[in-house]
């Protein structure tokens, strides 16, 4: 059974940064890329960012260019998604994603399983 798990999550303010993690378990983690999705209150979830099954690709969303980073250690069954600078409009439940192939990928069909999500809070 697959299962991935989120942690890092927390208020903060403008400016801060937080540091998620997922933790995957189930299935060869190298094999996959994975993804960080969002969804904030009243509005669908969106494609965040993406890295291939090696690392060595990555795809960000024009939302978070220059402030998020995503990375992966597969010696820990593990992807983080570094943000900078939040904002406000950063606010949202935050999901990791494993994903069906080693490729990149933004829709959310690309992917196959799902973490439950952390909250990120973002006062101005």
């Amino acid at each position: 059974q697959v299962q991935l798990v989120e942690s890092g999550g927390g208020l903060v303010q403008t400016g801060d940064s937080l540091r998620l993690s997922c933790a995957a378990s189930g299935r060869t983690f190298s094999s996959y890329a994975m993804g960080w999705f969002r969804q904030a209150p009243g509005k669908e979830r969106e494609f965040v960012i993406s890295i291939s099954r090696s690392g060595a690709n990555t795809y960000y969303a024009d939302s978070v260019k220059g402030r998020f980073t995503i990375s992966r250690d597969n010696a820990k069954n593990t992807v983080y998604l570094q943000m900078n600078n939040l904002k406000p409009e950063d606010t949202a439940v935050y999901y990791c994603a494993s994903g069906k192939g080693g490729g990149l990928g933004t829709s959310e069909s690309w992917y196959d399983y799902w973490g439950q999500g952390t909250q990120v809070t973002v006062s101005s």
